[in-house]
């Protein structure tokens, strides 16, 4: 069985998050795993408080991981201060980690900032460089870029500025009042628009997190970037698609929206 490795923070409603990638590796097929950067008290309306683990218990943490089951891909979420991200960075370099999916997290869909501002200069230097692929949205894209995104030639050109900057491949989401389901994938001399469904559903917490561990998942089994953004935006439409509705503000997705087998069936009658 394939393996993945999630390094975030938390969410104790389960949407977004560890347990959103916790979720969404184990129902795309890899055995998931998990390190913990921060405890995180938040809902589908915002976040409360954070509470960082120390440098050195994130460091043993995924020392723990590789030294027994070595994940085949790493994703990289929600990593709020600068020697956090210089510890990663650090510990993926020396595990050889391959794999790396990169969610350069820094506003929550609540809209609380997730990222403290000397951070974002360690994550653009230490991390993005090391990724296979990385996931901003609109606004993320805006600070990674430098420019301002108002159109599909927008994405397409600060897609190709964040890939020269930081040498990785650069999956830009739409969304944002640009287009609400049509990524631009941007590898190498290769572009491409991948296009997705448009489901009429305000409940998105945890999306970003969700997309991006479900391509970690993918890109674990084997399935080259393309084939796995392309799986990861038909499992995101059917979580969307199912149209789950929880809680008090943006709320989660049915990341188990296909779970079958005796174990899964209906409420006791």
């Amino acid at each position: 069985m394939r393996t993945a490795l999630s390094i975030a923070g938390t969410d104790p409603t389960g949407g977004a998050g560890i347990q959103a990638d916790l979720k969404t590796m184990t129902m795309n097929g890899v055995f998931a795993m998990s390190v913990v950067t921060a405890l995180v008290a938040q809902n589908t309306t915002g976040v409360k408080a954070i509470s960082e683990v120390t440098p050195l218990f994130l460091r043993q943490q995924i020392d723990a991981v590789f030294e027994d089951i070595r994940p085949d891909a790493v994703k990289v979420g929600m990593v709020s201060s600068v020697k956090l991200i210089e510890t990663i960075a650090d510990s993926l370099t020396e595990c050889g980690a391959e794999n790396i999916v990169v969610d350069p997290v820094m506003v929550a869909t609540s809209g609380s900032r997730l990222i403290k501002e000397d951070a974002i200069e360690t994550l653009k230097e230490r991390l993005l460089p090391l990724a296979t692929v990385i996931t901003p949205n609109i606004l993320e894209a805006e600070i990674l870029s430098g420019m301002e995104i108002k159109s599909e030639e927008d994405m397409e050109r600060a897609a190709g500025e964040i890939r020269d900057k930081y040498h990785c491949s650069v999956l830009l989401k739409g969304g944002h009042n640009i287009n609400d389901a049509n990524d631009f994938l941007i590898t190498g001399n290769r572009k491409q628009w991948i296009r997705g469904r448009r489901i009429n559903n305000p409940n998105t917490h945890g999306t970003g997190c969700t997309l991006s561990s479900a391509i970690a998942a993918n890109l674990a089994k084997g399935f080259d970037l393309i084939q796995s953004v392309e799986r990861a935006k038909a499992y995101i439409s059917g979580a969307l698609s199912a149209m789950l509705d929880l809680g008090k503000g943006s709320g989660p997705m049915n990341h188990a929206f296909n779970l079958t087998g005796e174990f899964s069936l209906a409420n006791f009658e």
